[in-house]
């Protein structure tokens, strides 16, 4: 499987932006997780979605401004995100996480996943 991330940028506090994950194949038991990495910082897992239930999940800090969805049509999960800070400037990548489990319960468990996207920037200016 391969991952294609995109439509990271630069925006002001306060705006908006929509990630988007093509996956090369999305099948009903994968779940594909969106991950960030801040410089000097440990990458940490900010939402995932799960393809058999079409279940979702978000960490605490973007819950009620981040909203991942998926096309199966087009293999593709979206992270939309709005009112945006500046703490969410990173680099923002996908992966395919099993019944997201890294995304909930295993934080510094990014280490164990093997396939990511290559990473699209976020920056969002004060």
């Amino acid at each position: 499987v391969q991952l294609v991330e995109s439509g990271g940028g630069l925006v002001q506090a306060g705006g908006s932006l929509r990630l988007s994950c093509a996956a090369s194949r999305f099948t009903y038991d994968d779940a594909i997780g969106w991950f960030r990495q801040a410089p000097g910082k440990e990458r940490e897992g900010v939402a995932c979605f799960r393809n058999r239930d079409d279940s979702t999940y978000y960490a605490d800090s973007v819950k009620g401004r981040f909203t991942i969805s998926s096309d199966n049509a087009k293999n593709t999960v979206y992270l939309q995100m709005n009112s945006l800070k500046p703490e969410d400037t990173a680099v923002y990548y996908c992966a395919l996480d099993y019944e997201c489990t890294v995304v909930t319960k295993l934080p510094g468990g990014y280490k164990y996943l093997e396939v990511w996207g290559q990473g699209t920037q976020v920056t969002v200016s004060s």
